[in-house]
């Protein structure tokens, strides 16, 4: 049943407007909207902010963000099919949904949105750590937004939370970490989707830091941190032999063992073998 708004059963918008999940866009819809209400709360209060939703689809989220008092919400949805049930919900909310049809990839969300901005979606599985990975590592810092509330495949949001010594810890986990405060903040069984995937979901929630934990130059903390999880079995001082070519001495002078792994080292130890480098390029 519709219980955030007067806008009929996600089911029979789906029935009415033929909009059966596509596998190729990464489709899996939630139709209980008493959990996209839950999801929408795990935003905070959104009284005062506007939006963006990547991949709305049928408008499962996009009700409870609005039913929960988001001022403004950009949807970006690829699949065409549903900006009739999208508009419907436009309808319902005077002034305060805007729906592009376009390519999430593509789109700057900063023509149509005004600050503050949060980020709330269930993203598309196809594309959701592409744009994760974009909205942490913006040329800017603060970037334009507040917060992400994202649901991704339980793994995902796993990888992202994860800390130093654990299987899914690796370059995600440290951009996450590194200028956001990031937590799983719910899960979700296959079946509460249509159609049901194969594995759990997970909202993940992350909070942008004012700055950094810690200093670094975003570009050498990157190729450092690709590089290292690229050979994750490998020690440091191999993984990361193209990267300088006395990088044992480096890793020495970061406080970190030539012989350790990738997996075994904290974000704090990155940084400082980030500044460590950039330094011994530049000859100081």
């Amino acid at each position: 049943m519709s219980s955030i708004d007067n806008l009929p059963p996600l089911r029979d918008v789906i029935r009415q407007h033929d909009l059966r999940a596509k596998k190729q866009l990464g489709q899996n819809f939630l139709l209980d909207l008493n959990l996209t209400a839950k999801i929408a709360r795990q935003a905070g209060d959104l009284r005062n902010c506007d939006i963006l939703e990547i991949g709305p689809g049928p408008g499962g989220l996009t009700r409870g963000l609005l039913a929960e008092g988001a001022r403004h919400v950009l949807a970006i949805e690829k699949d065409a099919r549903a900006l009739p049930a999208l508009a419907e919900i436009a309808e319902a909310y005077p002034g305060r949904l805007t729906v592009i049809n376009g390519d999430a990839l593509q789109i700057d969300p900063l023509a149509h949105l005004t600050p503050p901005i949060r980020v709330a979606a269930n993203l598309p599985y196809n594309i959701g750590t592409e744009l994760l990975v974009r909205w942490l590592t913006p040329s800017q810092w603060p970037p334009f937004w507040q917060s992400l509330t994202l649901m991704f495949q339980k793994e995902v949001a796993e990888r992202i939370t994860a800390s130093p010594g654990s299987k899914a810890y690796g370059r995600l986990a440290l951009l996450a970490q590194w200028r956001a405060e990031a937590r799983i903040v719910m899960t979700l069984p296959p079946e509460a989707f249509v159609p049901p995937p194969k594995i759990s979901s997970a909202v993940v929630h992350l909070t942008a830091l004012p700055e950094p934990r810690f200093p670094a130059d975003p570009a050498v903390l990157s190729r450092i941190t690709a590089a290292a999880f690229n050979q994750r079995r490998k020690m440091l001082r191999a993984s990361l032999r193209g990267v300088h070519p006395d990088i044992e001495s480096l890793l020495e002078q970061a406080g970190i063992a030539p012989t350790a792994r990738a997996e075994e080292i904290d974000l704090e130890h990155f940084c400082t073998l980030a500044r460590v480098l950039k330094a011994a390029r530049q000859g100081t």
